[in-house]
């Protein structure tokens, strides 16, 4: 008995103390682990509520999403075309020595000055002044390809200008040549031409009252048709002569050249004349007196200039005119 009671007691004694030191290990164990979790739980964010803000990155706003219209693409600019421009149907020739004008077709030749006064010379009937002494301003001719398979040989208008010439004078022709007024007495003189009545027809050009005369002229297969307009403005006399040629030719399919609707293309070119008045560069009268000496070619030097007219949407086409040949008067 006295053994095991020794050993019980050995036994106990230590067992108690090792239960006490347990207990303080656990209890500081614990304090270690809490402090640990209380730390810890310090470290950790707070939960959210809905209070607190929550910084949220923007997304970017697709264009479906966005309450404003997705802007609408510039259109697309067509391509710039290139303008041509295109050279008018009509020239417009002007002389402002004499103040005269007239619109032609661009296609038409035109001659001015000396090469002017060369053509009218080279034609069967030249210039039909009473007296010489006229000059050529301009003359337009036809191309020789516009009546093709026919007779047609030429055809010019052209403008010639007599600053020696009365209003009276004006009125005369040298071909045909005036009428001879019969004299019952041989001792009385016959009467001047500034004192005759004008031969021919009339014809209005705007406010002007124009003389007019036709002569034709042939020689072997060659006819030459010419009308002739005189008008004095400015203390000159102005005329204004449109001219047919045609050459037979015995070749197959040739036709007769209609004269009239030839003279139709050159009336037009008429029915655009414009006179305007001009100042006298110096005092000499117009009507020159019976000593003085007409004026040659040689000393006329008319400043004349060809202008463009209105454009046209093609090559000109010169269209039918009904032809207005002024009627003569009963000789």
């Amino acid at each position: 008995m006295t053994r095991i009671n020794a050993i019980s007691k050995f036994a106990g004694t230590p067992s108690f103390a090792w239960g006490k030191n347990i207990s303080a290990i656990l209890f500081a164990a614990l304090l270690i682990v809490c402090s640990i979790t209380v730390g810890c739980s310090t470290d950790k964010p707070k939960p959210a509520n809905s209070t607190s803000q929550i910084a949220v990155t923007p997304n970017p706003i697709s264009p479906v999403a966005s309450s404003q219209p997705a802007p609408m693409p510039e259109p697309t600019k067509p391509a710039t075309k290139k303008v041509v421009k295109k050279r008018p149907a009509t020239v417009t020739y002007t002389d402002k020595t004499y103040g005269v004008s007239f619109d032609y077709p661009r296609r038409y030749a035109i001659e001015t000055g000396d090469a002017a006064n060369d053509l009218v010379a080279s034609s069967p009937l030249p210039l039909n002044f009473v007296q010489p002494g006229g000059i050529a301003l301009a003359a337009v001719e036809l191309p020789e390809t516009s009546y093709a398979n026919t007779d047609f040989s030429s055809a010019f208008f052209n403008v010639s200008v007599h600053k020696a010439l009365s209003a009276d004078q004006c009125g005369e022709f040298s071909v045909p040549a005036p009428k001879p007024t019969p004299v019952s007495d041989s001792s009385a003189q016959p009467a001047s031409p500034s004192t005759s009545e004008p031969q021919g027809s009339k014809l209005m050009l705007g406010e002007m009252e124009l003389r007019g005369t036709e002569a034709v002229s042939g020689e072997g297969t060659r006819q030459s048709d010419a009308k002739y307009f005189h008008v004095f403005q400015n203390g000159a006399c102005y005329e204004f002569a449109l001219n047919v040629t045609t050459t037979a030719r015995e070749e197959a399919g040739m036709k007769h050249v209609d004269r009239d609707k030839v003279f139709a293309r050159l009336e037009q070119i008429l029915a655009t004349v414009k006179i305007n008045p001009i100042t006298p560069a110096s005092e000499e009268g117009t009507t020159p007196a019976a000593s003085e000496k007409p004026a040659t070619p040689a000393t006329e030097a008319p400043a004349s200039t060809v202008t463009a007219n209105t454009p046209a949407a093609s090559a000109p086409q010169e269209p039918a005119v009904t032809p207005t040949a002024p009627q003569t008067a009963p000789q």
